[in-house]
């Protein structure tokens, strides 16, 4: 995971109010935010240098997950200058994911 760093509060404004952001809400313990991992990894250098791939671990940020009403996880919001572009709840594709980036970046 060296390409995606780990979101905090300290650093999630400063991170996703600069160009484009793909946040990726998760949890250790979750199955599905697993599978997501390779997914995620991909698009981070698919798109190196276009937009940032970040991780905010619920349970560690549950601020972050409450501020963006994160129930369901593994979520992923695409900001585009600190505004939220899209929201994917669930395990979704490479394809569907590469559709939404390809608008905003």
């Amino acid at each position: 995971m060296a390409n995606l760093p780990e979101l905090t509060e300290n650093n999630f404004e400063e991170t996703v109010n600069q160009g484009v952001t793909l946040v990726d809400f998760w949890a250790e313990w979750c199955g599905p935010c697993k599978m997501m991992n390779p997914v995620l990894e991909e698009l981070a250098g698919e798109y190196e240098g276009k937009l940032t791939v970040g991780k905010v671990n619920v349970d560690e940020q549950s601020n972050l997950a409450i501020k963006f009403n994160v129930s369901s996880i593994p979520t992923l919001l695409l900001f585009k200058d600190g505004e939220i572009q899209e929201q994917f709840v669930g395990v979704s594709s490479k394809e569907d994911l590469k559709k939404a980036l390809d608008k905003v970046v």
